[in-house]
């Protein structure tokens, strides 16, 4: 039996980056500009379907190298990306934290 196929891209117009496996949209991360110039990334979603198969991880880390590529500061909201960020390195990443992140520990206080 042969790997599926994983792919990552950027979709401008939705506003969001995609996972697709064997070219069916498996999940989706939400990025959008704050009034500060910043990329918020608000919402992570993995249809129920492919859950178990870590592309959630996938996806966001995918997202934040191709930002971080970009040039971008990030501000992490959706509670599955801050504890992405919290147990992986991102690098050159630049990251905007918030005083307090969505899932309730204190941003500020990021090892």
């Amino acid at each position: 039996m042969t790997e599926p196929s994983i792919h990552v891209a950027r979709n401008d117009a939705r506003g969001r980056y995609e996972i697709s496996v064997d070219g069916t949209v498996a999940g989706f991360t939400v990025i959008r500009d704050d009034e500060a110039g910043r990329v918020a990334l608000p919402h992570t979603e993995i249809d129920p379907a492919f859950s178990g198969r870590g592309l959630g991880g996938t996806l966001v880390g995918h997202t934040l190298a191709d930002l971080a590529a970009r040039g971008d500061t990030v501000v992490p909201v959706c509670p599955f990306v801050v504890k992405y960020l919290r147990e992986n390195e991102v690098p050159g990443l630049d990251v905007s934290w918030r005083p307090a992140a969505d899932d309730g520990s204190d941003a500020t206080d990021r090892p």
